[in-house]
């Protein structure tokens, strides 16, 4: 079956759905997504989006472009961190114009909190410049991502966006270096689809599943950006995966950084608030990677509660009322997942695979690029985690996120509709579904072969092992081999459940050959980058490198393996310096 529409949109989280109310208004547009929309992983979101709106105490866009840059470890492209900096102010008001119930100041302005590596410049008596946390999270209590994806998928109804739930992409149609559509099968039937389309745009999520421990939901397996990859299209910094510094132990769910931006204390097994001797001026409001670094070596050194490997995250003295007025979700996770009171106990917690800094190439108006040297593809856009613009660089500040996806969401919709004006439907290839089809062919006949599952628990148990928090030249060409090892078991990989309907095991096998993908551009990338930068740390390499490494990792797919080539970092008014907090 053949669909037709002015602009495919394949996501329905924030990048993908602010993208669509954007270009609705010009167009006719289709979202396809794995879920129902609303079950998105963007609603997964708690603590904030940021913005210096200045609310609850004086703030200024130059100082967010600066935390950015400098939480980036300057590998962020400037132009790309003041583009969306400046726009924040303005995304944040559309975003409450269009319905968002933030939490409000008792002047009824849109409140704000502290997030970590979010600062304003102070002076001492002498006139020596230091800097302390701002109140600069936009917040809905510890809800804020959930209520803007209901709130733009709200506005997509109203202006009749036509869903496609439940549809799994599989391939780009590329032809002659032109987006033309894309296929995808029915999860519910198993019948494959080509969709075509004028422009293609993806907002497809990032790539922490390839790890045991992650805050990432499982539908969020990083399915676009290795469909790109496999499509012709390079990578860019896929090396840089953050970890988040409190994920509920053993699960991994995500506790806001919010509860920290509220007043948590992170303590080891001495009630030590242990940051004193990592981040002293800051403390748990460091940078996300920098937190993590400190409980995972407290982790290390034998600083766990009981031995074992988490910390606590204490909230008791917060107290009740204000538990439930910002943090009640998180309240509630840690009843349901740990059996613990927050009112009355501390909350344990793991550092967990949380943020790609990595992926699609994109210029500042979401144009995904073809190579090292800006040349665009043509019809092809992406935004949010799948994209990198960079304006993360080698670390993303909390909150930052939800801005990256609501902003390039809303810019990359705006370029689209300029595009559109001029576009066509080109011809589809005659082929255009042939491969899927074999690939479909072959798993379905197959009568022994590869476990799927092993070959996942492996994959994920080893990339956390040897291309975590902490990663060394020895465990990264051992993860290589691993994944080689791994993508050659997949070739004979064997499917059990031959149904058409809701086949899950079909549906994971397609995501597992999608992580070996993106895995092997992950390490490859790591293996390469001799220094510590932001949230990738060789221990083998104790320092930043800026002389050698400068410089943005773009990964091709070859027949040969990954090739890497380089780019600069475009460095405007900020100099790199050493981070210090």
């Amino acid at each position: 079956m053949i669909h037709k529409h002015d602009l495919i949109i394949v996501g329905a989280g924030l990048a993908g759905l602010r993208a669509a109310v954007e270009t609705s208004k010009y167009a006719d547009v289709g979202v396809i997504s794995k879920l129902f929309p609303t079950r998105s992983h963007s609603g997964a979101a708690q603590g904030g989006i940021a913005a210096a709106l200045g609310n609850e105490e004086h703030d200024t866009v130059e100082w967010h472009v600066f935390d950015s840059v400098k939480g980036s470890d300057y590998l962020g492209d400037q132009d790309a961190i003041e583009m969306m900096c400046g726009e924040a102010p303005d995304a944040i008001y559309e975003l409450e114009h269009l319905g968002v119930p933030f939490s409000r100041t008792k002047d009824g302005k849109i409140a704000q909190r502290q997030f970590g590596g979010h600062t304003k410049e102070i002076f001492d008596e002498n006139g020596n410049s230091k800097r302390i946390p701002v109140l600069r999270a936009c917040y809905s209590a510890d809800r804020t991502g959930h209520v803007i994806l209901h709130t733009l998928y709200e506005q997509c109804v109203k202006s009749n966006v036509r869903f496609y739930s439940e549809y799994f992409i599989l391939s780009l149609i590329m032809d002659e270096g032109v987006c033309k559509g894309l296929t995808a099968f029915n999860i519910r039937d198993g019948q494959i689809h080509t969709f075509h389309a004028k422009a293609v745009m993806f907002g497809t999520g990032g790539y922490g599943r390839a790890y045991r421990v992650t805050s990432n939901a499982y539908a969020n397996s990083g399915d676009g950006v290795a469909i790109a990859f496999r499509a012709g299209i390079p990578l860019e910094d896929m090396e840089f995966v953050q970890f988040h510094p409190t994920g509920l132990y053993p699960l991994g769910i995500l506790v806001t950084e919010g509860a920290r931006g509220e007043g948590g204390f992170l303590v080891n097994k001495d009630g030590e608030r242990f940051m004193k001797n990592y981040a002293p001026t800051v403390m748990e409001l460091a940078p996300r990677d920098m937190v993590t670094r400190s409980i995972q070596t407290e982790i290390n050194e034998g600083r766990g509660i009981d031995g074992k490997d988490f910390v606590n995250l204490d909230l008791t003295h917060l107290g009740e009322a204000k538990l439930k007025e910002r943090l009640p979700e998180i309240t509630g996770f840690a009843k349901t997942y740990a059996g613990i009171d927050p009112v009355k106990q501390p909350i344990p917690i793991l550092p967990t695979a949380h943020y790609s800094m990595g992926g699609i190439p994109t210029n500042l108006f979401g144009n995904v690029l073809a190579d090292e040297k800006g040349n665009i593809v043509k019809g092809f856009f992406a935004a949010g985690e799948c994209a990198c613009v960079s304006v993360h660089g080698a670390n993303r500040l909390g909150t930052n996120s939800l801005l990256d996806a609501v902003v390039h969401g809303r810019r990359t919709g705006k370029t689209i509709v300029k595009y559109l004006r001029d576009a066509e439907f080109g011809t589809l290839p005659a082929n255009a579904e042939e491969k899927d089809i074999e690939k479909f062919k072959k798993l379905y006949a197959t009568t022994s072969g590869e476990n799927a599952d092993k070959i996942r628990v492996r994959l994920k148990e080893e990339m956390t092992n040897k291309c975590g928090v902490f990663r060394n030249e020895k465990d990264l060409l051992s993860m290589l081999d691993t994944i080689h090892e791994l993508k050659e078991k997949y070739k004979n990989v064997h499917m059990m459940h031959k149904g058409k309907v809701f086949n899950t095991e079909l549906q994971e096998i397609i995501e597992l050959g999608n992580m070996l993908e993106y895995s092997d551009a992950i390490v490859t990338g790591a293996l390469a980058r001799q220094e510590c930068r932001g949230a990738h740390w060789r221990i083998d390499h104790p320092k930043r490198d800026d002389v050698n490494w400068l410089k943005h990792t773009i990964a091709f797919k070859t027949e040969k393996g990954i090739e890497l080539k380089y780019k600069p970092v475009k460095i405007l008014k900020y100099q790199p310096q050493e981070r210090k907090y």
